[in-house]
């Protein structure tokens, strides 16, 4: 049993979350001013693009934050969200293409990324699924449709083409499988074919390869394959102890592909220096933190592993990013969550938080014998 108490939600993931918004908009303004002004005769154009994805996804939030039903375990919510996921990710191959690849579905003019609200999801979907089945997960047969929902989503991510989404995607879901009770002999076996299913895609696109050597070895090609990593850490390297100050950065003026989105936490490193990254690195595992004692704390097993997955999602994302941006990984195409540019993902992530806000609101409602 459980008692819904409004407004005692976890008001330092709130105040973690607004900072972060707030640390995005003057990001997404410092980095994108010169490109809107020459590309939309408009210097806020991008800032009021990520205000409006901002104010969408604050008044989901708010709405998300007081209902009280667990609607989150609700199985006509979780089943008809997941179908109208894939469906979405389906639709995106028979939308024009957007800079070759085919990510998002426009409505009206509006385009949405359908593997942001997959992610939700499918965690929403795991955490029903495994909690309801947990005392039969020791079967293989109890696994084959969650594997199959997984592997579905997986694909149509691969295919848009979008491999460090996907990647992520598979990721999560392994940690949730491995959180709701699932055998470690199956989740080897599981990984082992994840591992040959993503090295296959990997050898499929040169791009890729390219990449991944670039990362390997990147002083053998710096025009080339290595130009990205190499001027992310220039800009990060550049901004020494305190940065060079708001809106003085060099690489963002063409210096630096997807300055305002991918790697926009280098940006924050050239703009504000190790000071800035290194506030923004403890904001996010701040984050990672109060999720977790919310997830600790949420009253059923279900609310558990929900607030556990989403907080990962977001943690992780962010900690990937960074890991990009700072030359420990190849580039993988990951936004920076609720800072970088993108209306889908601000918005999504938005709504996850807000669920993550809900469940910090329920309380069990079993008394102590005294």
């Amino acid at each position: 049993m459980e008692i819904f108490k409004p407004l005692s939600f976890d008001k330092a993931l709130a105040l973690i979350t607004l900072v972060l918004l707030v640390v995005g908009f003057i990001m997404v303004f410092s980095t994108t001013a010169v490109l809107a002004g020459q590309k939309y005769s408009q210097y806020a154009y991008y800032l009021i693009q990520q205000l409006l994805g901002a104010g969408a996804g604050l008044v989901l939030v708010a709405v998300i934050m007081f209902v009280r039903k667990p609607f989150y375990e609700n199985p006509l919510l979780i089943y008809g969200l997941l179908a109208f996921s894939i469906f979405l990710l389906a639709l995106c191959f028979v939308m024009p293409p957007v800079a070759r690849v085919n990510r998002w579905v426009m409505f009206s003019g509006t385009r949405f990324q359908p593997s942001e609200l997959a992610k939700i999801s499918l965690i929403l979907f795991l955490a029903h699924y495994l909690e309801k089945k947990r005392d039969r997960l020791r079967e293989w047969r109890t696994l084959i449709f969650p594997i199959f929902i997984v592997a579905l989503c997986t694909l149509l991510i691969l295919k848009e083409p979008d491999y460090g989404t996907a990647i992520l995607v598979f990721f999560i879901s392994a940690v949730m499988f491995y959180l709701g009770g699932a055998r470690l002999l199956h989740l080897g076996i599981l990984g082992a074919a994840a591992a040959v299913f993503f090295a296959f895609f990997l050898f499929q696109a040169s791009y890729r390869v390219e990449r991944v050597a670039g990362f390997m070895s990147p002083d053998k090609d710096p025009l080339g394959r290595s130009y990205q990593p190499i001027q992310s850490k220039l800009a990060v390297g550049s901004g020494g102890l305190f940065g060079v100050s708001l809106g003085m950065s060099i690489q963002k003026l063409y210096f630096l592909p997807s300055a305002h989105t991918d790697f926009i936490y280098a940006i924050v490193g050239e703009e504000f220096g190790l000071l800035g990254t290194l506030t923004i690195l403890f904001v996010f595992f701040a984050f990672l933190w109060r999720g977790l004692v919310i997830s600790s704390r949420a009253p059923t097993p279900t609310s558990q592993l929900v607030a556990l997955g989403l907080t990962l999602v977001i943690g992780i994302q962010a900690l990937l990013n960074i890991s990009v941006v700072l030359g420990l990984g190849p580039a993988k195409g990951v936004p920076l969550p609720l800072v970088s540019f993108g209306r889908s993902s601000l918005v999504c992530n938005l709504a996850a938080i807000g669920i993550i806000l809900n469940i910090s609101q329920r309380k069990s409602n079993e008394r102590k014998n005294i």
